[in-house]
């Protein structure tokens, strides 16, 4: 009886059959390959990054547009008419297809390094297909009804870009490592020159990045101002329905230092609050007056607009998902509120000893009160007992109308000019935050005109402002910037430039010493005339050259088969390591 001995010894290899099976769905020895990936393949790793750089783009605009998600669902309600919080399925069909296609690209990079030849499963390019034109469905679609608000990618960037720079600058250094396997251990070429240059160049380009960078909290903290005063925005409307005496009060406890409402004017004079141009998102309008709620809501009269229920919208919609946090008491309060007048707020405010800031929206020429709308206001001002020196007034349109209103100071909610601020008699400017510039705000407050930004409801957008010296914010969330008693980063000039050379030196220490090792093994290698060696590639009765898939695979059936039926005893299989060649010989091995 023969006794036969394995002819090869497989090493398990767990590691690279979980990333070729889940990339390629490759779980066998024999269907991988080490030979060049090919162009088709290779076209399918591009659009693999492709789609992971637009995706992490992607992510970190949502990210920071959480301080607006408030506006995006406003423009979606304006649109559709249906008030429902659509930030939900965007975060998470963002977060499902970042993970996913992270995933992938990480599966893709060790292909790479373990020189595995790519090949990406066609259940896998249909999904990336699938993410990718999802993603950018979605940008245009961002860009149709909501395009103002890529201007947060750029004053983001004023307390990010220090910590993008490292995460960017430890990637690239990374990435250094496939980089000179791809440049040190193949034959020089065209391409491998072009690529080693744009890694180059793309590695300059971040070590010198920061000396773009404009961040307000790099300086001196013994510079740094008081702390923004935090005015109630529509009071507080993440807690309570906006423009109610409850979500004023709310405002006032988390500590708002003054009180912001969009005034309008009713058919018979009286000056209301609402934000929205009808009633029916904010009011059961459309079950007391169904023929008339997508009419003008200064087309209703006081006392129509008072038999409102303004609370009950809150309670049903949870747009803001606090609901679950109310007492028994607070949602049965809640229930029960109406359309809040300007003199109950003014009152409010008064007896606060807070200040008021008023958004008054001109009612149409057709309107009875058209020629009177500003004496209707002041009249509830008066009418009120607030002193009129806590009362700013913006939106006052014409311009002819402001001398009609002495005694109450006048804002503007746009950029101006100074000399444009002097001649119409504004004592401070409302703006919005991407519109309000460090240079700007130094300006401004330089020759004595107070700056207002709005909306900021992040502690990262209220920190930049707070570097800034902003006197005040409009918020919509005062208890989330209550909780922000400092800038949640500030450091000197020197201490930010010790951590920028210092990263670069290390970054370009890291990539030297990479390609110097990438480099001496493959020397190491050539020199131990190892250079056409490969155990994965032993050629079974070679007469003309196969890929190294082929082979495996003949191989390893060959070795299952031999193993399962044994061989005569004048048959043997000797291998030949040193040529990489396996032979048949009769008779016993040959040498």
């Amino acid at each position: 009886m023969v006794k036969h001995q394995p002819l090869q010894v497989y090493e398990k290899q767990v590691f690279v059959s979980f990333v070729t099976g889940i990339y390629g769905c490759r779980w066998k020895r024999y269907q991988r390959s080490q030979d060049d990936s090919s162009r088709w393949e290779c076209t399918w790793f591009i659009i693999l990054c492709s789609s992971f750089l637009l995706l992490l783009f992607w992510a970190y605009f949502w990210s920071v547009a959480q301080n607006d998600f408030n506006e995006f669902n406003l423009s979606v309600y304006n649109r559709s008419g249906v008030w429902k919080d659509e930030t939900i399925p965007l975060l998470a069909s963002t977060t499902v297809g970042f993970s996913y296609i992270t995933f992938l690209l990480i599966l893709a990079l060790f292909h790479i390094s373990l020189g595995q030849q790519l090949n990406l499963y066609w259940v896998h390019k249909i999904g990336v297909l699938a993410t990718l034109l999802t993603t950018i469905s979605g940008v245009i679609t961002v860009d149709d009804i909501w395009r103002d608000e890529w201007d947060i990618l750029f004053v983001s960037l004023q307390a990010t870009a220090p910590f993008l720079h490292i995460g960017a600058l430890a990637t690239v250094t990374a990435v250094s490592w496939l980089v000179a396997g791809y440049v040190i251990r193949r034959e020089r070429s065209n391409f491998q020159i072009m690529v080693l240059l744009v890694y180059a160049l793309v590695l300059v380009a971040l070590y010198l990045a920061p000396l773009t960078f404009n961040c307000p909290c790099v300086m001196d903290r013994h510079s740094l101002k008081p702390r923004p005063d935090i005015i109630g925005r529509r009071g507080a409307p993440m807690l309570a329905p906006e423009h109610t005496l409850v979500s004023f009060n709310r405002a006032l406890q988390h500590g708002a230092s003054s009180l912001e409402a969009d005034v309008t004017i009713s058919v018979d004079g009286v000056p209301f609050l609402m934000r929205d141009r009808t009633l029916r998102r904010t009011t059961d309008v459309s079950k007391i007056f169904p023929a008339r709620q997508l009419d003008d809501a200064s087309l209703f009269n006081w006392t129509e607009i008072r038999s409102l229920n303004a609370g009950q919208w809150f309670l049903e919609s949870d747009p803001y998902w606090t609901v679950e946090t109310l007492t028994a008491r607070e949602r049965s309060r809640i229930g029960n509120q109406t359309v809040c007048s300007l003199t109950e707020m003014l009152r409010l405010a008064s007896r606060a000893n807070v200040s008021a800031l008023l958004n008054i929206r001109k009612p149409l020429p057709e309107h009875p009160r058209s020629r009177n709308w500003f004496m209707d206001t002041l009249w509830a001002v008066q009418k009120s007992g607030i002193s009129q020196k806590r009362v700013r007034t913006v939106t006052w349109t014409p311009d002819t109308d402001r001398g009609r209103v002495r005694g109450l100071q006048q804002a503007a909610n746009e950029k101006l000019s100074l000399e444009e601020i002097r001649q119409r008699g504004i004592t401070s400017l409302t703006l919005h935050y991407s519109k309000a510039s460090h240079g700007d705000i130094q300006e401004y407050l330089a020759n004595n005109v107070s700056v207002t930004v709005y909306p900021v409801n992040e502690p990262w957008l209220y920190s930049i402002l707070w570097c800034s010296g902003v006197p005040s914010v409009s918020s919509d969330a005062p208890q989330v910037l209550r909780k922000v008693p400092y800038p949640i980063w500030l450091m000197s000039q020197n201490a930010y430039n010790f951590i920028w050379i210092s990263s670069d030196l290390l970054s370009l220490i890291i990539v030297i010493g990479i390609f110097c090792f990438q480099n001496y093994h493959m020397i190491r290698w050539r020199m131990s005339g190892m250079q056409n060696y490969n155990p994965e590639q032993i050629m079974l009765s070679a007469v003309s050259h196969r890929t190294s898939r082929d082979v495996n695979i003949m191989k390893e059936k060959l070795i299952l088969s031999e193993l399962n039926n044994g061989l005569s005893s004048t048959e043997e299989l000797s291998l030949y390591p040193e040529n990489g060649y396996a032979r048949y010989s009769h008779g016993g091995p040959s040498r």
